[in-house]
């Protein structure tokens, strides 16, 4: 590999781990087996693709480490130091129900347990004025018991109201650094008012914390490149030691690329709005994209609050690798469970021994066995048709019925989560573009468009490699914040500059040390304002007219507004942007609307009814080409399935487009 600076996007999935390599402004996709139980195995597995050129390579990363230690309670052995009487907030949680006519329900067991949630005498006030001191004989105290705990890794510090005064953290955690253990401090992790979020994110961020780590350590030692960045939930890069310090930012990792390489196909093809449909081998991911990807900062990962911004992406155990069963009253179940990459679904000749979504479709003949992966991998059909046959014999249908109501089951599960992102929020999804991508996206996409009345499907080219595609394109990003606390228009503006200017220092030398120089990097302040008596606030750009602004945004995202009413400034934010170069899509001119140059063939395949698809050559496919469904395209990383009275067209910058007829 000889000229030009390399980045590779790296995107490691449940089923298959995806690599886009940019060299000289072209791209090039890889795909290799994952490795869940080391995930790092298949990245560098990937990356010796390129070795020649890997030492001067950067490259960027999208993490499921964080998420799936979260999900399977596979974190640090943390102990919290809390301000005395305030220990069991992590249990008390909120008095909000996770469903609220579930008399049944329960919460997820606090990442903590009780033996291990340690009080502190001590006492800050809400304005930062100290009630009562943290005696240095209490400090030695809190000291020996962390000594005292058995296999301890990780230490979270969340002391009532230290966003207003940091003090006894600091002197807590000084003492406790020589322990050699992973320190997270609330008033450098979140420094925000409400005690229960701000501490289940410091305790996220510890439990986290040794395991990322370790695994960046071992990632570093396999794939020794120039730089590695690591995505995190807010769409933003950190360099290796931010991740480890910050772990809980990347909770949300690896669905982040995929909403950026989603956001920026539609904004490239002239679609104002769009919902990135992102289904991969174990899970979908939806989130809607309007003048820019939707975020939040009061998402929930595996029942835990996150504080910390995050792209508003909802997630659903539907993928490829789901699996088909029926439960206690017969009843046709697909997933959560999936068959990820080992074994895999039972066509690809590994060892699953359960049908999955991927073996539906292949049964149906709507994906070809011998084009899976550009022919690199065959697909097994007589092991997916016995497994459907045996599910259909147990549940005592035919095993075509069968089949098709395993893709109707996962795409209402599909469907389900973009209503959340988009109906349930106030959205007509009539107004949007639905953007399939992920290894399965496209072969669902028309069916859940049609059911969604979403108007048109955008395809990307390579859809299978678009979150590792996106990552490429991912800023550098930090976030910072300050509790503020007070009526709007008793603020003191030189205050408030004060402080924006106090985090925009600090937000310089962090990304001077990470390489972000002063012609790359742009900082925009926000406010969190609310209404007097709201417990809950919205963000909106600093100014003079940010009230004016909340009105607004508020009479949009709820459907009223009282512009009479106080408002009170809640936080102060400041994002800081080092500006990443990557190249713009060059749109083609369009020709002929002949695709028969594209053709392969043809073959079975079942939608209500059996119809003969005609198979195409994503590669063979030019701009301005045209085709009637049904009909199958093929390439390396996914297969689009266009179902009969749906049209395709390949627009400028090579998207199919596909629209019902």
């Amino acid at each position: 590999m000889t000229g030009g600076p390399v980045r590779i996007g790296v995107d490691t999935g449940g089923t298959f781990t995806d690599l886009v390599c940019l060299r000289n402004g072209r791209l090039e996709v890889h795909k290799v087996p994952s490795t869940p139980d080391d995930p790092s195995r298949a990245i560098a597995l990937g990356l010796a693709r390129w070795a020649d050129g890997l030492a001067g390579a950067e490259v960027v990363h999208g993490s499921t480490v964080g998420t799936n230690a979260l999900l399977e309670r596979k974190g640090a052995i943390v102990a919290l130091l809390a301000t005395a009487g305030f220990e069991d907030v992590l249990a008390i949680g909120r008095q909000d129900r996770p469903a609220l006519y579930d008399l049944g329900v329960s919460r997820e067991e606090p990442l903590v347990p009780e033996e291990r949630r340690l009080g502190v005498r001590e006492r800050t006030l809400f304005d930062g004025s100290v009630l009562a001191p943290l005696a240095p004989a209490e400090v030695e105290r809190a000291v020996e018991r962390l000594r005292s705990i058995p296999g301890l890794e990780s230490v979270a510090i969340s002391l009532l109201h230290s966003y207003a005064n940091p003090e006894h953290e600091r002197r807590l955690a000084e003492a406790a650094a020589p322990l050699g253990l992973h320190l997270s401090v609330s008033s450098e992790i979140l420094p925000e008012h409400r005690e229960y979020e701000r501490t289940a994110t410091t305790v996220a961020n510890a439990y986290l914390g040794p395991v990322m780590d370790r695994y960046l350590s071992r990632l570093a030692a396999a794939v020794p490149v120039r730089r590695l960045w690591v995505m995190h939930s807010g769409g933003g890069l950190l360099s290796v030691e931010a991740a480890g310090r910050y772990a809980a930012r990347t909770a949300l990792s690896g669905p982040a690329g995929g909403v950026l390489g989603g956001a920026a196909a539609a904004r490239a093809a002239g679609f104002a709005g769009a919902i990135t449909f992102d289904m991969g081998g174990t899970s979908t991911d939806a989130s809607l994209v309007r003048g820019g990807p939707s975020t939040t900062t009061e998402a929930v990962v595996a029942g835990l609050p996150i504080r910390f911004p995050m792209l508003d992406v909802h997630t659903v155990g539907a993928g490829g690798g789901s699996i088909a069963s029926l439960d206690a009253g017969g009843a046709l179940r697909v997933g959560p469970e999936s068959a990820g990459a080992v074994p895999g679904p039972m066509c690809y000749g590994r060892g699953g021994a359960r049908p999955t979504v991927t073996d539906a479709n292949l049964y149906l003949g709507r994906l070809v066995p011998d084009r899976f992966l550009g022919g690199r991998m065959r697909l097994d059909p007589d092991a997916a048709r016995l497994g459907i046959e045996a599910l259909a014999t147990e549940a005592g249908i035919e095993a075509e019925r069968l089949a098709r109501g395993i893709l109707a089951v996962a795409c209402a599960r599909m469907e389900r989560a973009i209503r959340a992102i988009s109906v349930e929020r106030g959205h007509d999804p009539r107004d949007f573009c639905l953007v399939a991508f992920g290894g399965a996206g496209p072969m669902h996409a028309c069916e859940l468009a049609g059911a969604l009345a979403i108007p048109v499907v955008l395809v990307p080219p390579e859809p299978g490699a678009l979150s590792a595609r996106g990552m490429l394109a991912a800023d550098v990003v930090k976030d910072y914040s300050r509790s503020w606390l007070g009526r709007t228009r008793d603020a003191d503006p030189r205050e408030l500059e004060t402080s924006f200017q106090e985090m925009e220092d600090r937000a310089r030398r962090e990304m001077a040390a990470d390489g972000v120089g002063p012609e790359r990097l742009v900082v925009e302040r926000s406010l969190d304002l609310r209404y007097e008596g709201q417990s809950y606030e919205l963000s909106v750009p600093a100014g003079p007219d940010a009230p004016g602004r909340f009105h607004a945004l508020h009479r949009e995202r709820y459907g009223h507004a009282h512009e009479g009413w106080e408002t009170e400034l809640v936080l102060l934010r400041v994002r800081a942007v080092g500006r990443t170069l990557f190249p713009e899509p060059v749109p083609e001119s369009e020709g002929s609307s002949d695709s028969s140059g594209a053709r392969l063939g043809s073959c079975r395949a079942v939608f209500k009814e059996p119809a003969d698809a005609v198979l195409y050559d994503r590669e063979g496919l030019r701009p301005g080409h045209r085709f009637q469904g049904p009909a199958i395209v093929v390439e390396m990383s996914a297969t689009t399935v266009v179902p009969p009275g749906w049209t395709a067209r390949v627009d400028r910058f090579r998207n199919l487009v596909l629209e019902p007829r």
